[in-house]
């Protein structure tokens, strides 16, 4: 056996119990080492450099995982999707059968070289969005309370009552999306705006497993839809046919839109602990958001609402970046219309409406850009961006332009927002 095959290393693993396949952490690698299949999200142990840079934005704990064990015992792509629990650590006794010594130290794989370069330097061949994601709240937000209830909580799930069920978009032929209200009763499910929490579908899949957790963003404020009652609002939208025209369900979505007054839902998390809102006075807020990505924007815009109009808040700016295909798909496009010009900015983008040029949030960010420059300088502006993992390149990318255009250096920016918790991506 020869030196390499003897290295031990300390292999990054992602626990399938608690993982909500939210696809963050495929999302934030910079070196593509994760992927995922309709089962679980796993961790090429060829391409881990060790970054870290997926453990932060991970909103269960899931994705803090290590195994130590010999090179030539790494787990492999195809074992790890099969997993419905990590494996235990080795014995000394199963170390010693590879050679190895009990106490032997696990070797960190450096950094691949192109790999670190292309998540430190803001060239433009090299663009990467994901990496200027903050991995930590803004300072004045309040403490987030996460993974109150899971696999491996003291209470595997809580039991939710549907209060409302409403649609909030015209049905369309491709999708249809509503509001939906849960009521915690006397349980307790403390939320702030930007976490999530994860449903859990009745029933099985195709193998007779139960159907994994799935994510949704809460569209309500921190002292519930209704303020005062231990309830909190989803926004959600299912689709109806695929690109080929074909009838598609999905599993938790169309559960969740099909559910009445007065059924009952299990429910995981809560989830998140950076996609949080600064609390401090006259901060600013821009939101950028495409479809049901405007959940916990309408959720900060409400809590935002709600202290402007108990006179318990001295300003602040709230600017939105709004897009959907058309209007009539975009959810909460009439209470929108409703709220005060002083209050917020709201700038729509429609893509598909008919004999009018396609727009994207982008265009309408390039068309506020001096608005949009003096906010990336101000250290009170926190950026939120929820949608569509296709918008987030151009997205951040438009930043970038807006700040180099107004004479500052984006990798001094862009850096800033990350290190100060001012720049939050959460796309799927």
């Amino acid at each position: 056996m020869d030196m390499a095959d003897a290295a031990v290393i300390k292999q990054h693993l992602i626990d399938p119990e608690i993982c909500i396949r939210c696809n963050t952490c495929e999302a934030t690698c910079p070196v593509q080492a994760i992927t995922h299949d309709s089962r679980n999200y796993v961790v090429d142990a060829d391409k881990c450099n060790f970054c870290m840079a997926c453990i932060p934005p991970c909103p269960t704990g899931s994705i803090d995982n290590w195994r130590t064990l010999p090179r030539i015992k790494a787990y492999g792509l195809a074992e790890q999707l099969g997993w419905d629990e990590l494996p235990a650590e080795l014995s000394p006794e199963q170390m010693a059968e590879s050679g190895v010594a009990a106490d032997a130290m696990p070797v960190a794989e450096p950094a691949a070289a192109s790999a670190s370069a292309s998540a430190t330097t803001g060239s433009e061949a090299a663009f990467n969005s994901a990496q200027y994601n903050a991995t930590l709240p803004p300072w004045s937000a309040a403490h987030a309370y996460v993974n109150l209830y899971g696999p491996k909580a003291a209470e595997k799930s809580v039991t939710a009552t549907v209060t409302g069920n409403v649609r909030v978009t015209e049905v369309g032929r491709e999708y249809d999306t509503h509001h939906v209200v849960l009521d915690f009763g006397t349980m307790p499910f403390p939320v702030l705006e930007g976490q999530s929490i994860g449903i859990v579908p009745p029933g099985t899949d195709a193998g007779g497993r139960p159907h994994h957790a799935r994510q949704y963003s809460i569209a309500s404020p921190r002292n519930g839809e209704r303020p005062g009652y231990n309830n909190l609002s989803l926004t959600i939208k299912r689709v109806l046919e695929d690109h080929q025209g074909q009838p598609v369900r999905g599993v938790a979505s169309n559960y969740m839109c099909d559910l009445k007054v007065g059924d009952t839902v299990q429910v995981i998390g809560p989830f998140g602990t950076t996609f949080l809102m600064p609390n401090h006075p006259k901060s600013h807020l821009v939101m950028i958001c495409t479809g049901t990505g405007s959940a916990p924007m309408r959720a900060m815009t409400e809590w935002r609402r709600r202290l402007r109009q108990s006179g318990k808040f001295e300003g602040g700016k709230l600017m939105l970046f709004f897009g959907a295909r058309t209007k009539e798909e975009l959810p909460y496009f009439g209470p929108l219309q409703n709220l005060p010009k002083d209050f917020i900015d709201i700038n729509f983008a429609f893509s598909r409406t008919q004999g009018q040029p396609k727009r994207y949030v982008q265009h309408t960010m390039a068309e506020r850009a001096a608005d949009l420059a003096a906010l990336l300088a101000d250290p009170n502006a926190c950026f939120y961006v929820c949608g569509l993992k296709a918008m987030e390149e151009g997205v951040v990318a438009t930043l970038r332009d807006i700040a180099r255009g107004a004479g500052m250096d984006w990798d001094t920016v862009g850096a800033t927002l990350k290190r100060e918790g001012r720049l939050h991506l959460e796309t799927y």
